[in-house]
């Protein structure tokens, strides 16, 4: 089990990135806009830097949904590799079985 407070910290970042997602994508759009004065887009650059860090999307950390753990995540199930192999093997995972040969 991860430490609580990573996980939380990761959930702030979430809810962070949800709240700035239009604005961050509008600063964008005008600051990647070739058409536009230079000063304009320039504006639109300081603008998104003066927006938290913690509210870009690349900050926040996939992490499992069972036990929080960072590493050996599977984005279609939302899990670590550990917690995957004991909720297939358990059978609690429909569709999945552990491949022998």
């Amino acid at each position: 089990m991860a430490k609580k407070s990573a996980i939380e910290k990761n959930n702030r970042r979430k809810r962070l990135v949800q709240k700035y997602a239009a604005k961050r994508a509008a600063l964008l759009e005008i600051a990647n806009n070739r058409e536009l004065p230079m000063e304009e887009r320039f504006k639109a650059r300081l603008d998104l830097a003066k927006l938290p860090r913690n509210s870009a999307k690349i900050r926040v950390r996939n992490r499992c949904g069972v036990t929080g753990r960072p590493r050996g995540y599977h984005r279609k199930f939302n899990m670590s590799r550990v917690s995957l192999r004991e909720l297939a093997s358990d059978g609690m995972i429909p569709g999945l079985v552990k491949s022998s040969w």
